[in-house]
């Protein structure tokens, strides 16, 4: 179903305001804050539409909505997976999606890396941290991060490029903000580690919600769904 491009380009105009002034805020470049359109509850048509409008990145959660979505325009924009993924689907993955933000297991490491080195393609991968330490939340705990970097630095055919995060649904977007905040700690503790395999630059946090928090606390991507792609 096609959107209503007049409404879209309103929506992005507003989000655009929203985004310029949380940077300005921060003291942060605009160009440094991507927008990942979250498109699990549109069809293909409209993520046309999106891509025509100027996003560039798209963000797909469900392995069995994202794939035949890619299938029609995924040599346009950039593809995100973005949402809890199953170590048997992975494969299905690999190879459309560039860039994964859900990983969170040491099973889901080795797949990926095997999935990685058979097409002979490195995966650019987000460690998804539990940092509100919700348990309803995936992700791995932060007590956990650096046995796990320890454990995936011998493979080869995946990258931790940046680390991901869901902060806890709230009434005051200023509850997010520790959790936002803790990310970008992690950024920092893990790079002073400094593993081969895990150099984190981007933080991928901060939905419609809260997106602003997010940003002033230094996300570089925001992934926006019912603010800009609500029927």
């Amino acid at each position: 179903m096609s959107m209503d491009m007049e409404l879209l380009k309103q929506r992005m105009q507003t989000i655009e305001e929203r985004i310029q002034a949380a940077c300005d805020r921060a003291n942060r470049k605009r160009e440094e804050v991507k927008i990942i359109a979250v498109t699990k509850y549109v069809d293909a048509e409209a993520i046309r539409d999106l891509l025509d409008a100027g996003i560039e990145h798209i963000g797909e959660n469900r392995v069995q909505d994202g794939v035949p979505k890619y299938e029609q325009y995924g040599d346009r924009g950039t593809w995100h997976f973005i949402g809890h993924l199953q170590t048997n689907k992975a494969k299905e993955v690999v190879g459309r999606f560039p860039y994964i933000h859900s990983l969170d297991r040491l099973s889901l490491a080795e797949e990926l890396n095997k999935r990685g080195e058979a097409l002979n393609q490195v995966v650019f991968c987000f460690l998804q941290l539990n940092i509100s330490g919700e348990e309803t939340k995936f992700g791995l705990s932060p007590n956990d991060v650096l046995a796990f970097l320890r454990e995936t630095s011998n493979m080869r055919h995946i990258k931790i490029i940046g680390l991901m995060t869901m902060a806890p649904v709230v009434e005051n977007t200023e509850d997010a903000r520790p959790v936002f905040r803790g990310l970008y700690e992690w950024k920092d503790r893990i790079n002073e580690w400094a593993f081969p395999h895990a150099h984190v630059e981007e933080l991928s946090m901060g939905m419609s919600s809260d997106f602003e928090v997010a940003i002033e606390e230094g996300a570089t991507y925001i992934r926006l769904g019912s603010v800009l792609v609500k029927p």
